[in-house]
């Protein structure tokens, strides 16, 4: 486990825990009957971060990006499958007119 999977679960429990601030204090409004008008300044606070941190995480945990190579074989949009049967070209865009200059006929 790495840093970034750390802090990931720390995010998620972080705003689990905003979570369940806010609907404890909705439930306190309407046990004192006052109107609940947005969640107090430590919940958004606390969303935030963990926002902050889940997205670090995010971006962080799943490693390095690599380059994509376009000389490859094994890119799909160099070469097609191997069975063209199911290749479709008989479907709903032949109803449009090609020119995007063209207006349909009401």
């Amino acid at each position: 486990m790495g840093a970034g999977f750390v802090v990931g679960v720390l995010g998620c429990l972080i705003l689990s825990h905003a979570a369940y601030s806010t609907v404890q204090y909705r439930g306190m409004l309407k046990i004192v009957e006052e109107e609940f008008n947005g969640p107090p300044i430590s919940v958004v606070i606390e969303l935030l971060l963990g926002l902050a941190l889940s997205v670090w995480a995010g971006l962080s945990a799943p490693g390095k990006f690599l380059s994509i190579l376009p000389d490859s074989d094994e890119n799909r949009m160099v070469s097609l499958p191997a069975n063209l049967d199911f290749l479709t070209f008989n479907h709903r865009a032949r109803a449009f007119p090609c020119d995007p200059e063209l207006k349909l006929k009401r």
